[in-house]
């Protein structure tokens, strides 16, 4: 299998404008991921440590990243593959997400949380791909 890497007409390209939480206790994160051409995608209902990290990954002393994305690495590593985008999409009632690999050999992981895929593609400042219907025009304060 090869990873296409065309642009998807079914996808925009996101970045992370806004991560905050929903609530006073910082259970519930949130993020506001917003295309070049000014639509944006808010995505809530996540944990509020996964986006406590995706706020500390643009800090030059951020905390030392959660156990799992280094083993990511390390399995990257050793099997010379590297993690190259991400992209979210509705399933159901749910975000879910795949995760596209590539190197050595290609591989696709599919169908996982949007909200831990969206952490990893921050993480290693690839591109975070979001389905187009899922797009919003900004909305006016």
């Amino acid at each position: 299998m090869e990873i296409d890497q065309a642009p998807d007409p079914d996808y925009d390209s996101v970045k992370i404008n806004y991560v905050g939480f929903v609530d006073p206790y910082a259970l519930e994160g949130m993020v506001v991921l917003k295309a070049d051409n000014g639509k944006e995608f808010h995505m809530r209902a996540f944990s509020g440590e996964v986006a406590k990290h995706i706020s500390s990954f643009d800090e030059p002393e951020g905390e030392q990243s959660p156990s799992i994305y280094r083993m990511i690495e390390e399995i990257c590593e050793q099997n010379e593959i590297s993690l190259v985008k991400v992209k979210i999409y509705e399933s159901g009632d749910v975000l879910r997400a795949n995760l596209y690999f590539t190197g050595k050999k290609d591989l696709v992981l599919k169908n996982h949380r949007a909200s831990d895929a969206m952490a990893l593609g921050a993480y290693y400042k690839i591109p975070i791909l979001v389905r187009k219907k899922l797009l919003k025009e900004q909305m006016e304060a």
